[in-house]
């Protein structure tokens, strides 16, 4: 597995591809099939979620790489993180649409009011530049420094992220994937912060 060449490395890319947009072909089905007995709450509640699970994913693949050597994950890496935006568009979308028909300062009142809201809006609102600048000429127009420094900005989406989850469950007195979301969330971060803690402390070899 460690040495996929670019055949192989785009036969995964594909098959993550298709994977990846069986859950919103599930929410599309069901809005239209009239299988969901309340479209909204499901639709609201499936991309939400599933964002989570992306964004979990994406912040795994370091750690996984670096254990296993496969290189060739990276290069998965960007179509994942896309597709926790997407799935946080469609989030968001549902909530402007369905929620308030895109009356935007109606909605903007509802974000301020409700504190649960506000962080996954501005979580929403932070994810924008890093799906923005992912293109290869965003890179190298940035400078490879500047578009590392911008996408740290994930450091400050998953725990409001989290946060936005924790606290809508809060209503339903209902913390048990908070904690398992968050949980997984604090470890891979927690790694990520070890290693590069552990990379400056490693003695520059002549």
């Amino acid at each position: 597995m460690a040495g996929l060449n670019s055949k192989q490395v785009g036969w995964v890319k594909a098959l993550v591809f298709v994977l990846a947009l069986i859950p919103f072909a599930r929410l599309v089905w069901g809005t239209a099939s009239g299988s969901f007995s309340d479209p909204l709450a499901a639709i609201t509640k499936g991309s939400g979620e599933w964002a989570l699970y992306f964004l979990c994913i994406t912040l795994a693949v370091t750690p996984l790489r670096r254990l296993t050597g496969w290189n060739w994950l990276v290069k998965l890496r960007r179509m994942i993180g896309l597709f926790m935006f997407f799935y946080a568009l469609v989030h968001f979308t549902a909530f402007l649409w369905f929620d308030h028909f895109f009356d935007v300062p109606a909605m903007l009142a509802d974000v301020i009011k409700r504190p649960f809201i506000l962080v996954g809006f501005i979580a929403f609102v932070l994810l924008i530049p890093l799906a923005a600048t992912s293109t290869n000429a965003m890179i190298k127009r940035l400078g490879g420094k500047r578009w590392q420094w911008l996408h740290r900005l994930i450091y400050v989406i998953a725990p409001l992220s989290i946060l936005h989850f924790w606290w809508m469950k809060e209503g339903k007195n209902d913390f048990v994937r908070p904690i398992i979301f968050g949980s997984i969330i604090a470890l891979l971060l927690a790694w990520r912060v070890w290693w590069n803690v552990r990379g400056k402390s490693q003695p520059v070899r002549p």
